[in-house]
């Protein structure tokens, strides 16, 4: 997999830096935020270096399908009651000006009970 050393992240998938691991497959690498703003909060990441959102191309097709479909999965595991009552947010920041602190494409997953809203 195509991997950037300088990158936080790749540097997390690679075991370089610690993390409370959630998920692994050959694909994807999810893991618990640091910093969470829910009760529930991890991120999902491709393996594969890819900077944001902006940078998808048609080839990536399969791979954020199965990011996506494995999401709601990983969400009632980690916790989140199920939907519709219960349920989880997910939000990808794409750009400094959306946010997006580490430029390696990422998926925060957030759930759990309220109060946790920041944005």
């Amino acid at each position: 997999m195509m991997h950037d050393p300088n990158c936080l992240f790749c540097k997390i998938i690679a075991g370089q830096i610690p993390s409370k691991k959630v998920y692994e497959d050959e694909h994807i690498f999810a893991f618990h935020d640091i910093a969470p703003w829910a009760p529930v909060h991890f991120l999902m990441v491709p393996k594969l270096h890819i900077a944001s959102m902006a940078q998808l191309a048609p080839e990536h097709a399969a791979l954020m399908g199965h990011l996506m479909t494995l999401a709601p999965r990983l969400a009632l595991e980690q916790g989140c009651s199920p939907y519709p009552d219960g349920g989880y947010r997910i939000v990808t920041n794409t750009g400094s000006e959306a946010g997006q602190v580490v430029h390696h494409l990422h998926v925060h997953v957030m759930g759990g009970p309220r109060p946790w809203l920041k944005g």
